[in-house]
């Protein structure tokens, strides 16, 4: 009996054989609609019809959960504004959903491939998004969206996402003019038509702030340490593995892990090792949360890598770091083609102590003195200023630009 042939596809593959089906899809798509629109003309005796009936006008894609405190502030500034917004998440469970606004609708569009196949075929004026990688892999250009426009997560690297992640959005949001600085460099290199950049700030952080105020104050606690990194194989778990958790363990501080959540699906096997080895106890707990602001409300110092929440939890909190040197490998990002250097890594070097495996012994007595130690609060108000432009002002501004982006589109669409 013969053993049957499995058939294996790779990502690579598997995303161009998905973009060419959904560019069949597009073609047949098209005709229809062209073909529906003649019918039109003839049934109103040749009166005009316009191909936009059903045009959206605004549309926020989020690919995750997640990020929904990333759009709400936007959200809230654009429907206080009586503007209309059709919110569509790739997360059944996403917040934003059954959002409390009048004129944000929340739409379930699918997970995966199925979210993209109608991302794809989008009839809409306006898509705004955090996704990097449009036109790249299994997310096209959808022929019928007239402006993409990017907004980073958090005050962090534009050229951090893997490669070509920005490279076909129209329009990008950004809080730093080193972003903008090397957004050009990357045109430039890649013979890019230029985007329109509007600096807006970070409204995710100034919802932080504005939360932090309303907080009620914290009760007195132990010492919490939150291990808090990214994913991939320069991250602190990759690097470090169960040695760092043993280690904090053996401090007798409150310790608090918090994986990034593509760990659990990228690196699964390392998470399910390193969770039954170091189970949830009295001393240590493993925080999955959506919202990321309590358990950085509640911790006294951060360890990470080269993670945006540790510019999240120096600049709203104002509390001390520990960055480990886990050698980042520049190859799979945007950075790898740029002479400049790496902003995140060299701030994050003026504002912590830094862990490597000599010092990983010492753990202890660097948690002590960078949390006693007021020398890294100046480095952090420095630090701040250069990515975070317009405190305050994200959301306003974010709602400037899409509405007055939108009313340019339409006038010009009418002449």
């Amino acid at each position: 009996m013969q053993t049957p042939i499995l058939l294996y596809i790779d990502p690579g593959t598997g995303s161009m054989l998905f973009g060419i089906l959904i560019g069949i899809i597009g073609a047949l798509t098209y005709l229809i609609r062209t073909w529906m629109v003649k019918v039109r003309f003839i049934l109103t005796g040749g009166k005009s019809t316009g191909m936009n009936v059903d045009k959206l006008p605004i549309v926020i894609f989020s690919d995750d959960k997640r990020y929904w405190p990333v759009f709400e502030p936007v959200c809230r500034e654009l429907d206080a504004r009586g503007v209309d917004v059709v919110y569509m998440t790739a997360s059944k469970d996403d917040p934003g959903i059954d959002n409390k606004y009048e004129h944000i609708k929340g739409e379930f569009i699918g997970e995966n491939n199925k979210a993209f196949a109608k991302l794809n075929l989008l009839n809409a004026c306006i898509v705004l998004s955090t996704t990097p990688g449009l036109d790249v892999y299994q997310w096209k250009r959808s022929k019928y969206v007239d402006c993409y426009i990017h907004m980073l997560h958090g005050p962090n690297e534009i050229a951090g996402y893997r490669m070509f992640g920005i490279d076909y959005y129209d329009m990008l949001f950004l809080s730093g003019e080193y972003q903008e600085r090397d957004a050009r460099n990357l045109e430039k290199l890649r013979d890019l038509p230029p985007k329109e950049i509007v600096m807006i700030g970070v409204p995710y952080l100034d919802e932080m702030v504005r939360r932090l105020k309303e907080a009620p104050a914290l009760p007195e606690h132990e010492r919490t340490v939150l291990l808090a990194p990214t994913w991939g194989p320069s991250s602190i778990l990759s690097k470090f593995g169960e040695r760092i958790i043993r280690v904090l363990v053996d401090t007798g501080y409150r310790i608090i892990i918090r994986p990034h959540p593509q760990s659990f699906t990228a690196e699964a096997k390392l998470m399910e090792d390193l969770m039954s080895k170091f189970p949830d106890s009295d001393k240590l707990s493993w925080n999955r949360d959506t919202d990321n602001f309590e358990v950085l409300r509640q911790s006294d110092i951060l360890i990470s890598d080269f993670s945006g929440v540790t510019l999240e939890f120096a600049f709203v909190y104002d509390k001390p770091i520990i960055i480990a040197d886990t050698e980042y490998d520049s190859s799979p990002y945007d950075t790898w083609w740029l002479d400049t250097p790496f902003w995140t890594l060299e701030a994050l070097s003026r504002m912590g102590m830094k862990l490597d495996e000599e010092s990983l012994p010492k753990l202890k007595e660097m948690i002590d003195e960078a949390i006693t130690s007021p020398k890294y609060a100046s480095e952090r108000d420095k630090v701040r200023s250069e990515t975070w432009v317009y405190p305050g002002e994200g959301a306003a501004r974010a709602a400037d630009a899409i509405i007055a982006k939108y009313k340019e589109l339409t006038e010009t669409e009418a002449e």
